[in-house]
């Protein structure tokens, strides 16, 4: 591993933050790094536990991850303030990861995931996240959100179910089949964690509200002898140690299987990482390192499953936080995961004391906050395709799982978005536009030629793509006699695709059956370079395709007359 990561270091693609800042740092940046690292080691706690137990796993993983991962994001990652650990977004994936392979088969797929996010960085997909449509991601992220809320609903009003159907409706439908059987003190511990984590911002806001929920209804439970039920209770005591490393066992079956699980976690931790970033750059009026960032997070991915943790991405909660009480370089990450590893160590025995009501009450509150409601009001209100795409992502993400609702939101996405391409793109006859300028306001009007009424003038706008196939051929088949010449004036045209250079190779074979000459007017480099690769440019012939439509006329006017003459 060490000889791996040395190579990366010779990558031009891999930079990481701490190394480029640590010679510059000053005893005052390194206390406010030191204070913001404790400060948010201190947030990550609850959150780590509560993300560990939604996720189908040992609330000491949850830790663990924080811990390992936390520590490898800020040492290699691309950014000066980024917190890695687990997050809300992972929870549902890798609950149904535990559920179909067990926990040895999210260990391998978690670090399949993060085999393919050095190489994402290794490739330089640093923009990735300018490929994925904002629709898609917010749908899923509401998804995710009302998921995880749901949940929580048996812990948050005590109800002792053997079995919590899978399925959406029917987990809802269980629910209101038993609220007969409401635990009262379960329900009031979370209504008392629920109303302290809401209201103690107004009174302070440097300490979170979620430790002084924990730390309220732990002693109320220990002093009241409450009959409520703790982590202690479901999953005995918590070890006050880091395990020693241990490769799983990797079967080819198991890794095949594994294999779209694996590239779902390394999206999504790609992705959340990257939204972290911006959003942190943002903040503190920086620039970070994305493809630095996504190999940081594959190291993370690789090495925080070998001491039995999940999956590592940014986590844009805990990194506010951060840049909030001061933290400006990786070292404040690095203090975030010591912290964490010492409360571990320290308070490991009385972690188990924390009651799975207060836990449920947190992570309905982190529930509420990434549902991004505001703004998924607000994008009901966009253009009517990118509604269709937030809603089909959003229920997809609910009624089946993630990786369904990103396959087939991004696909949605592309289509609508090809489709309107497709409206934007338009081919049209402009012969008499440019035989009778009007008022001048042309910029054609600037010059004057007369065009034998034997030249037909089309333009094309936008991209020639096979969206676009349809209208060019309607508009070609509209002329009922053949011109003697044909311009097509490309100048609208940025970009060819394979579909636009067949119907241009048909044009070419229906001007020769019919005697027509065919001219090409302000063609742009990526068609020119297209024509030529597909072998149009020879047959077309360099002497047909001009730069402007003054040239190309002319050259239209003498082939015309000479056609004439014969």
């Amino acid at each position: 591993m060490g000889t791996y990561v040395c190579e990366l270091f010779r990558l031009s693609s891999f930079k990481p933050k701490f190394f480029t800042l640590f010679k510059h740092l000053t005893q005052r940046q390194l206390l406010d790094d030191f204070i913001a690292g404790v400060l948010v080691g201190i947030v990550a706690l609850p959150l780590a536990i509560a993300f560990g137990i939604a996720s189908g796993v040992t609330p000491e993983q949850g830790l663990i991850t924080a811990i390992i991962g936390g520590f490898l994001v800020s040492f290699f990652g691309g950014s000066r303030v980024q917190i890695g650990g687990p997050t809300g977004a992972f929870i549902v994936i890798v609950y149904g990861i535990v559920q179909n392979y067990g926990v040895q088969g999210l260990i391998v797929a978690t670090m399949m995931a993060g085999v393919i996010l050095i190489l994402m960085g290794i490739a330089q997909f640093g923009s990735i996240i300018k490929f994925i449509p904002y629709p898609v991601v917010v749908g899923f992220t509401s998804g995710i959100a009302v998921i995880i809320f749901s949940s929580q609903i048996p812990d948050f009003f005590g109800f002792q179910m053997q079995a919590v159907p899978a399925d959406f409706i029917g987990k809802w439908s269980a629910y209101a089949e038993s609220l007969h059987i409401t635990s009262l003190p379960t329900l009031l511990i979370s209504v008392l964690a629920i109303s302290i984590i809401l209201l103690w911002p107004r009174f302070n806001r440097k300490i979170p509200g979620s430790i002084i929920a924990i730390l309220a209804t732990t002693l109320l439970i220990h002093f009241s002898q409450l009959d409520v039920e703790t982590i202690g209770s479901r999953f005995g005591d918590i070890p006050s140690h880091i395990p020693a490393p241990a490769l799983p066992r990797f079967e080819l079956s198991t890794i095949q299987n594994l294999i779209l699980p694996a590239t779902t976690i390394a999206l999504l931790a790609a992705i959340e990482a990257l939204l972290s970033a911006v959003v942190a750059d943002g903040m503190i009026g920086g620039r970070h390192r994305s493809n630095t960032e996504l190999i940081a997070q594959g190291i993370a991915n690789i090495c925080s499953p070998l001491f039995g943790g999940i999956p590592v991405t940014g986590a844009i909660a805990r990194t506010a936080t951060n840049i909030k009480n001061g933290g400006r370089t990786p070292i404040a990450g690095l203090v975030h995961a010591v912290t964490l590893l010492l409360m571990m160590l320290i308070l490991g025995s009385w972690i188990k004391h924390i009651p799975m009501a207060t836990l449920a009450a947190i992570l309905m509150v982190v529930a509420y906050n990434m549902s991004e409601h505001r703004i998924f009001r607000q994008m009901l209100k966009s253009p009517r395709s990118d509604v269709i795409v937030l809603l089909t992502t959003f229920a997809l993400t609910i009624i089946f799982d993630l990786t369904i609702a990103i396959e087939v939101g991004m696909i949605l996405a592309v289509i609508l978005f090809m489709r309107r391409m497709a409206i934007v793109t338009n081919v049209e006859v402009i012969t008499r536009e440019l035989r009778d300028p009007v008022n001048g306001d042309s910029a054609d009007s600037l010059f004057k030629l007369t065009i034998p009424d034997d030249i037909e003038v089309y333009e094309i706008n936008g991209p020639f793509f096979f969206g676009a196939a349809s209208a060019f051929k309607e508009t070609i088949r509209r002329l009922e006699k053949p011109p003697k010449v044909r311009i097509l004036r490309m100048r609208n045209v940025p970009a060819i695709d394979a579909t636009g250079l067949n119907l241009l190779k048909e044009s070419v074979e229906d001007c020769r059956k019919n005697n027509t000459y065919l001219i090409l007017s302000g063609v742009h480099k990526q068609p020119l370079a297209a024509l030529s690769q597909f072998g149009l440019l020879a047959i077309i012939g360099e002497e047909n395709v001009f730069s402007n439509i003054e040239s190309a006329l002319r050259r239209a006017t003498l082939l015309a007359n000479a056609a004439s003459a014969e």
